[in-house]
């Protein structure tokens, strides 16, 4: 499989070249050269295949022949060796539950993933591969544990100051071995934008063997496509075929990946973007005008992006048009204290504790519900496990939350953090420090 540049669809390389060099030369993103739709009988016995089945399928599907099948086959064995459960909570309405994996957040089913397709080509190449990413919050833990002890590989994790959890930052900054965090004086977005141009700086790609671990790495996308086929192969074990997804945005490839499902076959009726006060998607699907502004902290802290990279996957997905992609996707928007009465909400009403990313993405599931009938179950998405988030639950909920032992086994771990500021100049000589 080819894969090309949203910038430029005659700039096409394999996909080995894709993973490695993240963006490409233009500064679009990669895609595969065609969608390929998955055979319709097996779309129709997907109840009959494991998790790990589907994820071999849809892999070999995208990739081709660039990793042959029984390597291709361990890899996903290795990769996904967790559970993504739909929990039903009323007849209508379930919870796919994604924090199941070491992080205890669904971005470990990308940095798994990817960290294992890296190791298997650097086999062909003896020299240090350095990582970088830029997190909001989630993505450095997967990527970090993802890629902990892997040989050959050396991870540099960008995080805003003061604008991740408790959790999540000893997530990121209690590794050791190969991972080391930088703490920025700013927002995730500086963060970003520090990762994508170090990655046209070609002073550092002469010297650096690059790559990112980031969303706008196809090897992160393809594996968040398995758990939208997964949950669907659930639902028709409970005689559901109609679904509507709803996915809590940041920056946007958790629903990319559920749309690149979509035009592989999935048979989804619709997608919903919640998204928090960083609405730059939402206000673009009412009014047509994209219009990225600075990113704001919110409670939902992984989704505090106020320039989506993967949007123009999206768009590049609908040919750009965006009459046809409102058809299948909509969005709605939600305030931190609406986040609160969701998390207390759901709690009362079902049992059912909820991060605040996974709270936006019931109430936006609430919302289409009360806008559309028919026969269809809304499944909405939960990407982290609330424990990360200690924070935002009022007490009697708190007492509630089960502590894995994934979090408990941090505590009293020392931090290994660098502090810079948010100019590039810093940022690559402390690049060009550690050669």
């Amino acid at each position: 499989m080819q894969f090309y540049s949203t910038n430029n669809k005659n700039l096409r390389v394999p996909f080995q070249e894709a993973v490695f060099n993240s963006l490409p030369t233009d500064k679009g993103l990669y895609m595969p050269e065609t969608v390929p739709t998955l055979d319709p009988y097996f779309i129709q016995h997907l109840h009959r295949h494991s998790l790990q089945e589907i994820a071999l399928t849809v892999a070999k599907a995208l990739i081709g022949e660039d990793i042959p099948e029984a390597d291709l086959r361990q890899i996903v064995h290795e990769a996904i060796d967790f559970d993504a459960p739909v929990r039903p909570l009323d007849s209508g309405l379930a919870v796919l539950e994604l924090f199941h994996g070491p992080s205890l957040a669904f971005k470990d089913f990308g940095a798994r993933f990817m960290s294992r397709v890296m190791a298997y080509f650097s086999t062909e190449d003896s020299r240090v591969l350095d990582v970088l990413v830029a997190t909001s919050g989630d993505t450095g833990g997967a990527v970090a544990l993802g890629f902990l002890g892997v040989p050959g590989t050396r991870v540099t994790i960008l995080y805003p100051k003061g604008k991740v959890s408790p959790i999540q930052e000893l997530q990121l900054t209690t590794n050791g071995q190969n991972i080391r965090a930088i703490e920025i004086d700013g927002t995730f977005d500086d963060c970003q934008a520090l990762v994508k141009e170090a990655f046209n700086d070609n002073e550092l790609r002469s010297v650096f063997r690059l790559t990112s671990a980031n969303s706008i790495n196809i090897a992160r996308l393809i594996p968040q496509t398995f758990y939208y086929f997964h949950a669907y192969a659930q639902l028709l074990t409970q005689g559901i075929k109609e679904v509507v997804f709803s996915v809590p945005s940041g920056n946007f490839g958790n629903i990319g990946a559920g749309l690149l499902a979509f035009k592989m076959g999935l048979p989804a009726q619709h997608f919903v973007a919640a998204t928090n006060a960083n609405d730059t998607v939402t206000r673009f699907l009412e009014n047509g005008q994209y219009e990225p502004r600075p990113s704001v902290q919110t409670l939902a802290n992984a989704m505090d992006v106020g320039n989506p990279s993967n949007w123009v996957r999206i768009m590049d997905l609908f040919g750009n048009d965006l009459a046809a992609l409102k058809q299948i996707v909509s969005s709605f928007t939600f305030t931190d204290a609406d986040t609160r009465a969701a998390i207390q909400a759901l709690h009362d009403r079902y049992g059912y504790i909820a991060c605040p990313h996974t709270a936006i993405a019931w109430l936006a599931a609430e919302a289409y519900r009360k806008q559309h009938s028919g026969n269809f179950a809304t499944v909405f998405l939960s990407t982290a496990h609330p424990c990360k988030f200690p924070e935002v639950f009022p007490s009697e909920i708190a007492v509630e939350i089960a502590i894995p032992s994934q979090v408990t086994m941090l505590q009293g771990r020392e931090k290994e953090v660098v502090g810079l500021r948010t100019d590039y100049k810093g940022f690559k000589n402390y690049l060009l420090s550690t050669l």
